[in-house]
C-alpha cells in the first residue's frame, strides 16, 4: 500500500474553461499525501488567468511547498511521465478541450500532456477524460468514444441535481469526489453525495 501511495496522479490541464476544477483535483489529491504531477499547456494559463483570482505562479508555489508535487512545461517531453516506465496512478486531463481530445483519440503526441495521456492509455491505467465543450457535434462524440474503446473514462462536468447544491463549490467538491472514484483513489463517493431518493422507471 505505502509503494502504491508513492506513485503520483498525473493531472493535465488543457486551454478550456473549469480550470478551478483541476484546482481543487490538485489540492484534494495532495491532502491524501498521494505525489501529484501536473503539465498544462500554453492556452490553459490565458484561461487561468481569466477564471482563477490565485495566479498560477501563486498555485505552483503553493503546491510545490506541500514535498509532495512537479510541475513540468508542454514541451518537457524527456519529463518522467512521458515514459510507460514511470510508474502513476493514472491520469486526469480535466478540463478537457476538444482538440486536445481529438490528439489523443487519434494518437498525436506532440506535447508532454497528449504523451503522458497516450503512455497512460498503453499502459492500461485509468485515463480520465472531463469534456468540456457545448453543444457536442459528431466530430466530438466520435472522438470521445474512440477514446472510450481506447479505455478512457469519459467523465463531463454535470452537476449532481438531484443533491440539491446550493453553491458552486459544492458542485466542484462532487466533480472531484467523481474523479478520485474513477481513478480508484477513493472506494466510494462519501455519504453525503450520494443519491438517496427513490428511483422512476
Amino acid at each position: 500500500m505505502a509503494e502504491m501511495n508513492s506513485n503520483p496522479v498525473v493531472i493535465g490541464i488543457t486551454g478550456a474553461s473549469g480550470v478551478i476544477i483541476a484546482s481543487h483535483l490538485v489540492d484534494e489529491v495532495l491532502s491524501k499525501k498521494i505525489p501529484v504531477v501536473l503539465t498544462a499547456s500554453s492556452a490553459s494559463r490565458l484561461v487561468w488567468n481569466d477564471e482563477m483570482e490565485e495566479s498560477f505562479g501563486e498555485a505552483l508555489e503553493r503546491w510545490q511547498d506541500t514535498g509532495k508535487f512537479k510541475f513540468y512545461n508542454p514541451g518537457e517531453l524527456s519529463a518522467p511521465i512521458a515514459s510507460g516506465t514511470f510508474p502513476t496512478r493514472g491520469m486526469a486531463i480535466i478540463p478537457c478541450s476538444m482538440a486536445t481530445t481529438s490528439a489523443i483519440s487519434s494518437g498525436l503526441s506532440d506535447n508532454l500532456l497528449r504523451r503522458a495521456a497516450d503512455v497512460t492509455l498503453k499502459e492500461k491505467r485509468p485515463l480520465i477524460i472531463l469534456p468540456r465543450e457545448t453543444p457536442l457535434n459528431d466530430i466530438h462524440l466520435s472522438n470521445m468514444a474512440s477514446l472510450s474503446r481506447s479505455g478512457a473514462t469519459i467523465l463531463p462536468l454535470d452537476p449532481p441535481f438531484y443533491l440539491k447544491l446550493k453553491t458552486v463549490d459544492e458542485i466542484i467538491s462532487f466533480i472531484v469526489q467523481r474523479i478520485l472514484v474513477a481513478m480508484k483513489i477513493n472506494d466510494s463517493l462519501p455519504i453525503a453525495m450520494q443519491y438517496r431518493g427513490p428511483r422512476y422507471d
